[in-house]
Protein backbone atom coordinates (compact mmCIF):
# COMPACT_ATOMS: atom_id res chain seq x y z
CA UNK A 1 0.00 0.00 0.00
CA UNK A 2 3.01 2.36 0.93
CA UNK A 3 4.73 1.89 -2.26
CA UNK A 4 1.17 2.43 -4.29
CA UNK A 5 1.14 5.87 -2.56
CA UNK A 6 4.78 7.10 -3.02
CA UNK A 7 3.46 6.17 -7.14
CA UNK A 8 0.03 7.75 -6.88
CA UNK A 9 2.15 10.49 -5.58
CA UNK A 10 4.90 10.76 -8.37
CA UNK A 11 2.22 10.36 -10.82
CA UNK A 12 0.24 13.27 -9.46
CA UNK A 13 3.48 15.30 -9.16
CA UNK A 14 4.28 14.56 -12.65
CA UNK A 15 0.90 15.46 -13.96
CA UNK A 16 0.91 18.77 -12.13
CA UNK A 17 4.36 20.13 -13.68
CA UNK A 18 3.21 19.26 -16.99
CA UNK A 19 -0.14 21.43 -16.62
CA UNK A 20 2.06 23.88 -15.39
CA UNK A 21 4.52 24.18 -18.59
CA UNK A 22 1.50 24.05 -20.87
CA UNK A 23 -1.19 26.86 -20.18
CA UNK A 24 -3.82 24.73 -22.45
CA UNK A 25 -2.62 21.21 -22.56
CA UNK A 26 -6.00 19.96 -23.92
CA UNK A 27 -5.67 22.15 -26.86
CA UNK A 28 -3.63 20.55 -29.87
CA UNK A 29 -0.60 22.49 -30.83
CA UNK A 30 -0.89 25.35 -33.68
CA UNK A 31 -1.78 28.75 -34.79
CA UNK A 32 -4.51 28.94 -33.04
CA UNK A 33 -3.21 27.61 -29.42
CA UNK A 34 -0.30 30.00 -29.89
CA UNK A 35 -2.46 33.04 -31.03
CA UNK A 36 -5.14 32.77 -27.69
CA UNK A 37 -1.59 32.04 -25.69
CA UNK A 38 0.17 35.40 -27.18
CA UNK A 39 -2.92 37.19 -26.57
CA UNK A 40 -3.17 36.50 -23.29
CA UNK A 41 0.26 37.31 -22.16
CA UNK A 42 -0.03 40.50 -24.28
CA UNK A 43 -3.27 41.62 -22.67
CA UNK A 44 -1.71 40.93 -19.29
CA UNK A 45 1.00 42.40 -19.95
CA UNK A 46 1.02 46.51 -18.71
CA UNK A 47 3.97 47.51 -21.40
CA UNK A 48 1.65 45.82 -24.27
CA UNK A 49 -0.23 47.47 -26.62
CA UNK A 50 -2.75 45.34 -25.84
CA UNK A 51 -2.72 45.10 -22.52
CA UNK A 52 -6.44 45.38 -20.41
CA UNK A 53 -6.13 46.54 -16.88
CA UNK A 54 -7.15 43.33 -14.51
CA UNK A 55 -10.58 45.41 -13.67
CA UNK A 56 -11.90 44.75 -17.16
CA UNK A 57 -10.75 41.21 -18.09
CA UNK A 58 -13.47 38.77 -18.71
CA UNK A 59 -13.40 35.56 -20.28
CA UNK A 60 -16.14 33.16 -20.69
CA UNK A 61 -16.12 29.75 -21.94
CA UNK A 62 -18.96 27.93 -23.72
CA UNK A 63 -19.28 24.05 -22.53
CA UNK A 64 -17.08 23.54 -25.23
CA UNK A 65 -14.73 25.54 -24.36
CA UNK A 66 -14.13 27.63 -26.84
CA UNK A 67 -14.14 31.57 -25.77
CA UNK A 68 -17.65 33.41 -25.82
CA UNK A 69 -17.57 37.12 -25.34
CA UNK A 70 -20.50 38.47 -23.59
CA UNK A 71 -19.49 41.63 -23.20
CA UNK A 72 -20.19 44.47 -24.19
CA UNK A 73 -22.88 42.05 -25.91
CA UNK A 74 -23.11 38.57 -27.58
CA UNK A 75 -21.38 38.45 -31.04
CA UNK A 76 -24.61 37.39 -32.14
CA UNK A 77 -26.25 40.58 -31.09
CA UNK A 78 -23.45 42.39 -32.13
CA UNK A 79 -23.61 40.70 -35.67
CA UNK A 80 -27.68 41.33 -35.59
CA UNK A 81 -27.21 44.94 -35.14
CA UNK A 82 -24.50 45.44 -37.23
CA UNK A 83 -26.82 43.78 -40.24
CA UNK A 84 -29.73 46.16 -39.13
CA UNK A 85 -27.58 49.50 -39.73
CA UNK A 86 -26.00 47.28 -43.23
CA UNK A 87 -29.51 46.90 -44.16
CA UNK A 88 -31.08 50.60 -43.25
CA UNK A 89 -30.68 51.38 -46.85
CA UNK A 90 -33.69 49.12 -47.78
CA UNK A 91 -35.73 49.71 -44.96
CA UNK A 92 -36.60 53.71 -44.77
CA UNK A 93 -39.56 52.89 -42.16
CA UNK A 94 -37.23 51.44 -39.64
CA UNK A 95 -35.95 55.50 -39.09
CA UNK A 96 -39.39 55.74 -37.00
CA UNK A 97 -39.42 51.74 -35.82
CA UNK A 98 -38.78 50.35 -32.81
CA UNK A 99 -36.20 48.73 -32.32
CA UNK A 100 -34.45 49.79 -35.36
CA UNK A 101 -34.36 53.32 -35.16
CA UNK A 102 -32.71 52.83 -31.23
CA UNK A 103 -30.08 50.90 -33.33
CA UNK A 104 -29.51 53.30 -36.01
CA UNK A 105 -29.54 56.01 -33.34
CA UNK A 106 -27.00 53.73 -31.18
CA UNK A 107 -29.48 53.78 -28.49
CA UNK A 108 -28.70 50.45 -26.96
CA UNK A 109 -30.51 51.05 -23.80
CA UNK A 110 -33.39 51.71 -25.87
CA UNK A 111 -32.57 48.45 -27.66
CA UNK A 112 -32.27 46.39 -24.34
CA UNK A 113 -35.88 48.01 -23.12
CA UNK A 114 -37.46 46.42 -26.47
CA UNK A 115 -36.93 43.24 -24.38
CA UNK A 116 -37.57 39.52 -25.98
CA UNK A 117 -40.28 40.90 -28.95
CA UNK A 118 -37.66 43.26 -30.22
CA UNK A 119 -35.04 40.84 -29.98
CA UNK A 120 -36.95 38.59 -32.42
CA UNK A 121 -37.51 41.31 -34.83
CA UNK A 122 -33.86 42.59 -35.05
CA UNK A 123 -33.24 38.41 -35.27
CA UNK A 124 -36.32 37.73 -38.05
CA UNK A 125 -34.98 40.32 -40.33
CA UNK A 126 -31.40 39.91 -39.65
CA UNK A 127 -30.98 36.31 -40.43
CA UNK A 128 -34.11 35.17 -42.40
CA UNK A 129 -34.44 36.19 -45.73
CA UNK A 130 -31.37 34.34 -47.32
CA UNK A 131 -29.65 30.67 -48.10
CA UNK A 132 -27.37 29.08 -45.26
CA UNK A 133 -24.61 29.51 -47.55
CA UNK A 134 -25.34 33.25 -48.23
CA UNK A 135 -25.83 33.61 -44.22
CA UNK A 136 -22.27 31.87 -43.88
CA UNK A 137 -20.82 34.36 -46.69
CA UNK A 138 -22.51 37.22 -44.46
CA UNK A 139 -20.93 36.07 -41.40
CA UNK A 140 -17.57 35.50 -43.14
CA UNK A 141 -17.41 39.23 -44.26
CA UNK A 142 -18.92 40.61 -40.97
CA UNK A 143 -16.03 39.12 -39.16
CA UNK A 144 -13.21 40.30 -41.62
CA UNK A 145 -14.52 43.97 -40.65
CA UNK A 146 -15.77 43.98 -37.79
CA UNK A 147 -14.56 45.55 -34.31
CA UNK A 148 -14.77 45.23 -30.63
CA UNK A 149 -16.91 48.52 -29.41
CA UNK A 150 -14.83 49.92 -27.03
CA UNK A 151 -11.45 48.80 -27.92
CA UNK A 152 -11.58 48.79 -31.49
CA UNK A 153 -9.78 45.62 -32.27
CA UNK A 154 -10.64 42.66 -34.23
Amino acid sequence: MRVMTVIFCLFVSVMNSAVAADPLPSWNAGPTKDAIINFVKCATNDGCPLYIPPQDRIAVFDNDGTLWSEQPAYFQLMFALDRVKAMADQHPEWKTEQPFQAILENDFKAVAASGKEGLLKIMAVTHSGMTTDEFEETVRSWIKTARHPQRKVP
